[in-house]
């Protein structure tokens, strides 16, 4: 094997072996932290960091070849869908009324919703409280 080749290939597994340690670190996040908002955070960074390397790696290792090109469409296709569906899916965890860990420092949708109150649609009455707020 040529020299460039051999780098390549050395990268791949590089890439590869970070990827693992990233999506370990991201398991043990969803393990050892306390609120859902937390897990999702570490999930997601778990799924664009880790396995964006992994495939990164196994596109080094396997060249433009039809695998590689597929690890090359699976790293747009995480990059794309994992931050967007984190927003959707903690967004919706907000709404539904999911309370923040009791240590967190700040919670910026509910001070947003202070500030900037939704208009009401006609016909439509706004709840001026938090759903949780009253028990």
């Amino acid at each position: 094997m040529s020299e460039i080749v051999k780098f390549l290939h050395y990268s791949g597994y590089g890439f590869i072996v970070l990827g693992v340690i990233f999506d370990f670190f991201g398991c043990l996040g969803l393990i050892r932290l306390p609120d859902l908002y937390n897990r999702l955070q570490a999930a997601t960074k778990c799924v664009t960091m880790g396995t964006c390397s992994i495939m990164f790696g196994v596109l080094l290792i396997t060249g433009f070849s039809p695998q590689g090109m597929k690890a090359l469409f699976v790293i747009i296709f995480l990059i794309l869908t994992a931050p967007t569906s984190a927003h959707a899916l903690a967004r919706a965890a907000h709404i539904a009324g999911v309370r923040l860990w009791e240590k967190s420092v700040c919670d910026y949708y509910r001070e947003d919703k202070v500030l900037n109150p939704p208009e009401p649609k006609a016909g439509e009455v706004l709840p001026t409280s938090h759903p949780k707020d009253e028990e």
